[in-house]
């Protein structure tokens, strides 16, 4: 493959990439990955600094773009929903020309796509989407580059997302398995397929990577010699609690089991972008389970600790894969 060059390019969603840009970017992951396992440095961003703005807090954004902003020489600031005046005090468009003119990168975790969107528009630096409510683009980098570790490929492999498909995650996979040649599949109850204006976009792409989508309501259908059975939390941080029993009852058919896994392929693999709600050790799972009786939500503690399970391996690939993102958006400074 060429060179690709993204410098100065926003990172918001993977509509916005071509093929050939979103595989280099998950093939730079690998070679930063591979130079970080020898502890080759990277470090040739020195001098620099990103603003990480996180309305939405998060383990694994906010440790792989502060670990990866140190890896590549580059200071951190981190701006939590108390210490950001964005969109209360202080405009977006403003927050984001302040911000510009103090930093070399501003990454945005929070609410709806517009936002950071609005950030991009303004911002005279690249801006990174590390997740709103319509999509989560850094998270694609670092799964395909898990599933490519895994199968040598991705050209032709079957991922079924199962559960709520209406939004970042659903979207997301779709749009990545659309461009890249893979076969997608939601399997879920129709009410929460995604967006048909989307799926008519991925049906597009899909012409030009020879890709399919599929949506099912089936299990077996959905989930016949899958290569990826992938699945995410049913209620998203800033939902009402009281969603629960509505997800509970429409979504519980498409929890990953032992069942579903067994009508997938032999070498199957099972991921999931984290946090999962497989026991009773969060406190999220013991409320579940004191008000409906269920151990185990999205998927089952078998399944999530099963040597199928990559989900650990895919939260590292976080970091590299946001490492290579970054890398390849701004400019070194050596």
């Amino acid at each position: 493959m060429g060179k690709v060059d993204l410098t100065g390019r926003d990172f918001l969603t993977l509509k916005d990439f071509t093929s050939e840009e979103i595989e280099y970017l998950i093939d730079y992951a690998k070679e930063l990955k591979d130079k970080k396992k020898k502890g080759e440095r990277v470090d040739n961003y020195r001098g620099q600094n990103v603003a990480l703005i996180f309305e939405k807090t998060s383990t694994r954004t906010r440790c792989s773009f502060e670990v990866a902003a140190h890896d590549l020489g580059m200071g951190s600031t981190y701006l939590d929903p108390k210490s950001s005046q964005i969109g209360k005090k202080e405009s977006i468009a403003d927050t984001a020309r302040v911000l510009s003119g103090m930093f070399d990168g501003i990454e945005y975790r929070g609410f709806g796509q517009e936002i950071v969107e609005e950030l991009a528009k303004y911002s005279k630096v690249p801006v990174w989407n590390g997740l709103t409510d319509e999509y989560h683009p850094t998270q694609m980098i670092a799964d395909m580059l898990t599933i490519k570790e895994k199968f040598g490929k991705l050209k032709g492999i079957k991922l079924v997302y199962m559960g709520d498909a209406r939004f970042n995650m659903g979207n997301s996979l779709m749009i990545a398995c659309s461009k890249l040649g893979m076969d997608f599949v939601a399997c879920t109850n129709k009410d929460y397929f995604p967006e048909k204006e989307l799926v008519d976009l991925c049906l597009e792409y899909c012409k030009e990577s020879g890709a399919t989508v599929t949506l099912t309501e089936d299990v077996k259908v959905g989930t016949k010699d899958a290569d990826v059975i992938y699945t995410d939390v049913w209620v998203s941080m800033g939902e009402p609690d009281n969603i629960w029993e509505e997800r509970i009852k429409a979504l519980l058919p498409y929890q990953v089991n032992k069942e579903a896994m067994s009508n997938a392929k032999q070498a199957a693999i099972f991921m999931h972008c984290l946090p999962a709600y497989h026991d009773l050790k969060t406190e999220v799972g013991r409320e579940v389970f004191e008000k409906f009786g269920l151990s185990e939500i999205e998927v089952t503690n078998e399944v999530f600790e099963s040597e199928q399970s990559v989900v650990f391996e895919e939260a590292e690939n976080r970091m590299h894969s946001i490492k290579a993102i970054m890398a390849a958006t701004l400019k070194p400074s050596v």
